[in-house]
């Protein structure tokens, strides 16, 4: 959990979140994410033919929200781009037709000696290619453009959907096939945007070029009379007919040698985003392995993933190796075939050396269209790998979306508090994503300027109360409630520090010109920080250069900066020694006299900074609060949890009470 400063109306992320995104922007990108329906499996599917059906899903799911480009919602341009695409697609291939006949003006002009002819026809040249390269030129920038606000739109989208109500966080505690998504985010969707565009255009092309060119062999190459065992044998359009038969080989060919193309890319594709997430918690780690000293263990770690990495690599370089020899053995063998072909026409003089060359030209191009799947088949495979892991990651995030909508699984409810009641928890029952409770009947009512201890042994819920109260636990039930219009500031034991700046640094999560430089390097003295005003603009790796206890003395001078009316503190002195510890809480008491304090802590010495203290109890179904006592005599209205806490200590002798021993001051 990282720092936060946060309206307590929009803790329970009812406000989307869209990283410099107009309202309207923000608005549409929600429409378009909004999850498909839960599609369960068939249960008489057996677990191979279970697993098939759900990786067509998940191409399915990934064309759900990635079509929606071009819909309601969409970018606007999307449909101005895709119809200029296909015009110079259209241009394309009619420069190809131009050049095609220019091939056969060419070589007549030259069989017959006609030099007026070759030197017409040499000039007419420069236009066609120039013509030619510029439609291409024009046609890659669309293209490109195409792919790139694609790409853009939906990762907009996706990352939308994974910041917003933390789901982020709440990744890390469901099942599914959604690890590193970063890399899925980054690498895999960049992949799957890039390559439909490529593959739609391409098999556009091939398609008008072959519609095109089959027409020109049919019309040039005519029929083919073979004699056979004393019989005459008319083959139509021969030239037609030997295009798609070459075309159908090695498609086939091809579509055998690779079946397993798919399987493979995936896997590289996982492998190496294991090797990346391993490579980055090392570095993200870095101070706490070399105290350890367990750069072996890591080293071992890290050989034994990349191992996997070469392994799965091995094994996409042997599919490479087999479709090269198809696509390659193509590529040598189609310009020949249909010269071969053409040659017993030409020798009899019923062809012209013109035809000749415009029939292997146009031969050539027809057999590049049917032949497309042979060229594109691995990339094809490497964007089907791709889309499957964005669409894990997408199906993760409609499971969480549906549970915050559902009441099938219970959900913590977060509104605003009644009367002058800063924060409070009305049956707050906290469970894991299957049901299991955590914490539960919990009941508190915080007071303005409270300052509220929260204890108890570990593993009694301490901290995930505290994510609940955050919004980032949602699993649970009753209801977590701020007054209104006043701003939550959360201080985790390890505190986030964003990279750049120092002063970026003791700004965030505002931006760092937010405040003077002077204030920023008060706030900086005041917890102790004074000697690093000198490199407050100064671009370092703070993160790893700065000590735990640096670390949480930056904390609380973003506290000073942000000025917030509820303060959360989660072990938020940890790293630090009991005198440091000590002038930090009595700095926060001085500066902000007036704030709310809800801490979470082990050490006793925190007591005298606290007004009351509340105490979790971990037990069977879940750690329940035992007690709430007041550590400064106050008068206030009795809670619920007192006047029970009262009532076991009223009955008689042998009943089960709360505690044992002398009795704590109960609030009154």
């Amino acid at each position: 959990m990282t720092d936060a400063k946060l309206k307590p109306k929009s803790v329970d992320g009812t406000e989307p979140h869209g990283a410099g995104n107009s309202p309207q922007e923000t608005a549409s990108t929600v429409e378009v994410m909004l999850p498909p329906d839960a599609i369960e499996p068939d249960p008489e599917l057996t677990p191979e033919e279970a697993e098939q059906a759900r990786k067509r899903y998940l191409l399915k799911r990934f064309w759900i929200s990635a079509r929606r480009y071009w819909g309601r919602g969409g970018d606007k341009f999307a449909w101005p781009f895709s119809i200029g695409l296909l015009a110079m697609i259209c241009m394309n291939v009619g420069f190809q037709y131009g050049i095609n006949l220019w091939n056969r003006g060419i070589f007549d002009a030259i069989e017959r000696h006609d030099a007026g002819t070759v030197y017409f026809l040499s000039a007419v040249f420069v236009p066609l290619v120039l013509g030619t390269v510029a439609i291409v030129t024009i046609q890659v920038a669309v293209r490109m453009m195409i792919q790139r606000r694609w790409r853009s739109w939906l990762t907009t989208a996706v990352i939308a959907r994974w910041l917003a109500n933390g789901r982020y966080y709440q990744l890390n505690l469901i099942g599914g096939d959604h690890k590193n998504p970063e890399a899925r985010i980054s690498e895999d969707l960049r992949i799957a945007t890039e390559a439909p565009v490529d593959f739609i255009a391409g098999v556009i092309s091939a398609f008008l070029a072959a519609s095109t060119f089959i027409v020109v062999l049919w019309t040039i190459g005519g029929a083919l009379t073979l004699p056979i065992a004393g019989f005459t044998v008319t083959i139509p359009g021969f030239l037609v007919v030997t295009a798609v038969l070459y075309a159908a080989i090695t498609s086939t060919s091809m579509a055998v040698i690779g079946r397993y193309f798919v399987h493979v890319s995936e896997a590289k594709n996982q492998a190496e985003a294991e090797f990346r997430y391993t490579l980055t918690h090392v570095r993200e780690n870095g101070e706490s392995i070399a105290l350890l000293g367990g750069e072996e263990e890591e080293r071992n770690d890290l050989e034994k993933t990349f191992a996997n990495v070469l392994k799965q690599w091995a094994l996409l370089a042997r599919q490479h190796m087999r479709t090269t020899l198809v696509s390659h053995g193509s590529m040598l063998i189609a310009p020949v075939v249909p010269v071969l072909l053409c040659a017993p026409k030409f020798l009899e003089g019923s062809m012209t050396l013109g035809q000749v060359m415009q029939a292997a030209s146009a031969f050539a191009i027809v057999q590049g269209a049917f032949g497309w799947l042979v060229d594109n088949y691995p990339r094809l495979a490497d964007w089907n790998a791709c889309a499957r892991r964005v669409a894990s990651l997408m199906m993760s995030l409609d499971g969480l979306e549906r549970a915050e909508q559902s009441d099938s699984l219970g959900r913590i409810k977060h509104g605003e508090t009644e009367g002058e009641a800063m924060l409070s928890l009305n049956d707050l029952s906290v469970s894991l994503d299957d049901g299991t409770a955590v914490v539960t009947e919990t009941r508190v009512e915080i007071e303005p300027g409270e300052r509220v201890l929260v204890s108890g042994e570990s593993g009694s819920g301490k901290s995930t109360l505290v994510r609940a109260i955050a919004g980032l636990w949602p699993w649970g039930g009753g209801s977590v409630n701020f007054h209104a219009d006043r701003r939550l500031f959360m201080l985790p034991q390890r505190p986030y520090i964003p990279s750049g700046t120092l002063r970026r640094a003791v700004a965030y999560p505002g931006a760092a010109d937010s405040w003077p430089l002077d204030e920023i390097k008060a706030a900086l003295d005041k917890v102790g920080l004074d000697y690093l005003n000198d490199k407050i603009e100064e671009e370092a790796p703070w993160d790893q250069t700065l000590s735990g206890g640096e670390k949480q003395r930056l904390a609380f001078a973003r506290l000073l900066l942000h000025q917030p009316d509820i303060i959360v503190l989660d072990e938020a002195t940890a790293a630090l020694d009991e005198k440091s510890q000590d002038k930090m809480m009595q700095m926060v008491i001085d500066e902000l006299p007036e704030v709310t304090i809800l801490s979470v802590a082990h050490r006793a010495e925190l007591e005298v900074f606290h007004s009351r203290k509340i105490t979790l109890e971990r037990r069977e179904g879940g750690a329940k609060l035992v007690s709430d006592i007041d550590l400064i005599k106050r008068k206030r209205k009795r809670t619920l949890l007192s006047r029970v806490l009262e009532k076991r200590r009223s009955l008689p002798k042998g009943s089960t009470t709360v505690s044992k021993g002398p009795q704590p001051q109960t609030r009154n």
